[in-house]
C-alpha cells in the first residue's frame, strides 16, 4: 500500500491528520502531508478512512 496527497488539491480541512495522526501531519500552511507513505497494521484502515473523508479527494491510497 502507498499513500499520497495531491498538494494542489488539498485545502487544509484537516480531516486526514485529525483522523489518522500517525499517517498524516500538516505543513506550515495547515495543508496535509504524508508522514508514513507505506502504512501497515492499524494505519492501513486509518489511511483508507482519510481517503474516503477528504472533501477535495486529494488523498490517494494505492494497493
Amino acid at each position: 500500500m502507498r499513500v499520497s496527497i495531491d498538494a494542489g488539491r488539498c485545502q487544509g480541512h484537516g480531516r486526514c491528520f485529525t483522523g489518522a495522526p500517525t499517517v498524516f501531519g500538516f505543513d506550515d500552511l495547515g495543508n496535509g502531508v504524508v508522514l508514513v507513505t507505506e502504512p501497515n497494521g492499524e494505519d492501513v484502515a486509518l489511511a483508507r478512512l482519510a481517503e474516503a473523508n477528504c472533501p477535495e479527494h486529494a488523498i490517494t491510497v494505492v494497493e
